[in-house]
C-alpha cells in the first residue's frame, strides 16, 4: 500500500512490516502489511493475508488482557488496520521466557548461565521450562539488531526509572501468565514472547502487538513431555519455519548473502501456515477479507472522524 495522507496527519513511518501514520501527534494508524521479514531483512515477496492474521490476533489478545493493564488500541476499522493512542515508548523490549529456547538456549549452550542479569539454572535441556519465567529485556535499536540489557543497566541508563521498572515487570509477568492460560486452552504452550510499553503522562500503556506468532513462540502441548524425554524436536507454532528455510538456503541476513527465490508455491505455503497459526491460537476459523485500498482508506477516515472531530 502506498503512503497516504490522512486528515490531520503529522508523521509517517514505514517499518519492516508495518506502515504507521501519526494523527494530531496523539493517535496512531497502524497498517499491518503483507510484507515479511527475517534476520532484519524484508523478504522480496509479500504473503497473502499475513497482515490480517497478525492484526486480528493482536486485537484479540489486547482485548483479552485489557483488565491487566491499559493498552494503546482503540479500534480495528479494517482487517489489517489498528488505530490507537500514541505513547512515548520505553526504548526496551520486555522479553519473557517460560522455556529455554532460541536466544536463551544458544546462550546456555555456549556455557553461560547469566542472561540479562538473570541466572539460568544448571542441568536444563533445550525447551525445558524455567522454574519461573525470566524477564530478559533487550534495547530497541533504531538500526541493526536489538541488544540484551539487564534491569540494573536499564535503570542506571535512564531507560526506565526504578518505579516504572517495577510496573513494567509486574505487567509483563501478568500478561505472560494470561498468555499461557489462553494458549493452554488451545492445547499450546507459550514458550516466550515480547511486550512493548509506553507512557502518556504518568500512565503506562501496553503497545504494539502481543502474543502473535511474529512476537511469540508457541509449542504444541500434546506430546511435549514425551518429546522432551526422548530428545525429539518440539513442534513449534511460530514463524521459525521461515527462518529455518532461509538458513537451509544459506541466508542469515549477512553481508554478501542473497535471499533465495520465493516461488509461488512457497509463498502460498507460508500464507497457509499463518492462517493455521491464527486458527490454532484464536480457536476460530479464519475468514479472509479482501478490501481495496480505497475501501480500507474510507474505513480509516471514518474511524478517525470519531476521534478527531
Amino acid at each position: 500500500m502506498a503512503a497516504k495522507n490522512y486528515p490531520q496527519q503529522t508523521a509517517f513511518y514505514k517499518g519492516k512490516v508495518r506502515d504507521v501514520y501519526t494523527i494530531q501527534d496523539q493517535w496512531l494508524v497502524m497498517i499491518a502489511s503483507n510484507r515479511i521479514s527475517a534476520f532484519d531483512v524484508i523478504l522480496p515477496r509479500t504473503i497473502p493475508y499475513k497482515g490480517q492474521v497478525l492484526n486480528q490476533i493482536a486485537a484479540y489478545m489486547l482485548n483479552k488482557t485489557a483488565d491487566i493493564c491499559p493498552n494503546w488500541l482503540r479500534s480495528t476499522p479494517a482487517p489489517q488496520v489498528s488505530i490507537g493512542r500514541k505513547c512515548s515508548p520505553f526504548k526496551i523490549e520486555m522479553v519473557v521466557r517460560g522455556n529455554l529456547v532460541g536466544h536463551a538456549w544458544r546462550t546456555y549452550q555456549s556455557g553461560k548461565r547469566i542472561l540479562c542479569g538473570e541466572t539460568m539454572p544448571d542441568g536444563l535441556k533445550e525447551n525445558d521450562f524455567f522454574p519461573t519465567p525470566l524477564i530478559t529485556p533487550s534495547t530497541k535499536a533504531a538500526e541493526g539488531h536489538d541488544e540484551d540489557i539487564s534491569k540494573a543497566d536499564i535503570i542506571a541508563g535512564g531507560l526506565a526509572s526504578a518505579a516504572d521498572w517495577a510496573i513494567l515487570e509486574k505487567y509483563a509477568l501478568q500478561l505472560f501468565e494470561r498468555g499461557k492460560s489462553i494458549a493452554a486452552e488451545r492445547g499450546l504452550i507459550l514458550a516466550d514472547t515480547k511486550y512493548e510499553f509506553g507512557k502518556i503522562g504518568d500512565q503506562i500503556y501496553l503497545m504494539d502487538e502481543i502474543h502473535t506468532p511474529d512476537s511469540s513462540r508457541y509449542f504444541y502441548a500434546d506430546g511435549f513431555a514425551e518429546r522432551q524425554q526422548t530428545g525429539e524436536r518440539q513442534k513449534q507454532l511460530s514463524k521459525e519455519f521461515v527462518r529455518e528455510w532461509l538458513i537451509e538456503n544459506n541466508f542469515m541476513g549477512k553481508e554478501g548473502q542473497i535471499v533465495p527465490e520465493m516461488t509461488d508455491e512457497w509463498v502460498n505455503t507460508i500464507s497457509q501456515r499463518y492462517i493455521e497459526l491464527y486458527e490454532k491460537v484464536i480457536g476460530e476459523k479464519f475468514a479472509p477479507i479482501d478490501l481495496t485500498e480505497e475501501e480500507t482508506d474510507q474505513r480509516i477516515v471514518a474511524a478517525l472522524k470519531d476521534l478527531i472531530r
